[in-house]
């Protein structure tokens, strides 16, 4: 009840609550490094990321958009390792404010064949300097907090 009110008196103030999308922290356990893609429209390197999907967990969602996004088969963790928000771009000229949940993907073998092959480039880092390329500064202070993110 307190959350519909502060949801409706948030729409009434024009501020809208957060929509919630899932992410994949894809890992290679061996060396720790990051799989970083870009997005569709702006290039910019970011992590897999979509909405919750029905009939699975948040972290399922999660890795099923690894899959479709950069050909990601691995191992999720269903314990999120923290959250990020951003505003998604609109067709209309607005944005949305989104908040991410993040869970690991520990990446046992990358497809050449997935959904969005053509669309996408996909790209290995060590923490640190994937910290350094994303834009959104709640997703670089959770790849800061990575083992081998303080650089070498």
């Amino acid at each position: 009840m307190i959350v519909e009110f502060r949801n409706k008196l948030g729409r009434i103030i024009g501020k809208r609550p957060a929509e919630m999308q899932v992410a994949a922290l894809c890992l290679d356990d061996a060396t720790g490094n990051v799989l970083l893609i870009t997005s569709r429209g702006t290039g910019r390197w970011i992590v897999p990321k979509g909405w919750p999907m029905p009939g699975r967990t948040l972290a399922e969602a999660a890795m099923q958009e690894a899959w479709e996004e950069a050909g990601v088969k691995g191992r999720i963790v269903q314990a999120e390792i923290g959250r990020y928000h951003y505003d998604k771009e609109q067709e209309r000229g607005f944005a949305v404010p989104i908040e991410v949940r993040v869970f690991p993907l520990y990446v046992d073998d990358l497809d050449d064949r997935f959904p969005e092959r053509g669309e996408r480039k996909r790209r290995w880092f060590p923490p640190h300097e994937a910290a350094q390329l994303v834009a959104e500064a709640g997703l670089k202070r959770i790849l800061q907090g990575l083992p081998g993110a303080e650089g070498r």
